[in-house]
């Protein structure tokens, strides 16, 4: 595959990311951590999506066959 694909996995593996944090300040969120002592849904799975595509884009950025 070609660099601009892992770059733009690697990009939105950050914007997830950020997604992740904002979703784990709202107030669904702190509801829900409030009442079973998890954050949200929502937010583990942006965090953990994020992380998976972030890595992905990285790996294919830095490990690639020649």
């Amino acid at each position: 595959m070609n660099r601009g694909f892992f770059f733009a996995l690697l990009i939105a593996g950050v914007v997830l990311i950020i997604f992740g944090f904002q979703a784990a300040d709202s107030i669904q969120s702190d509801v829900s951590e409030a009442v079973t002592g998890t954050p949200s849904d929502r937010s583990l799975w942006l965090f953990v999506l994020g992380i998976i595509a972030l890595f992905a884009g990285a790996g294919g950025l830095f490990f690639r066959r020649k």
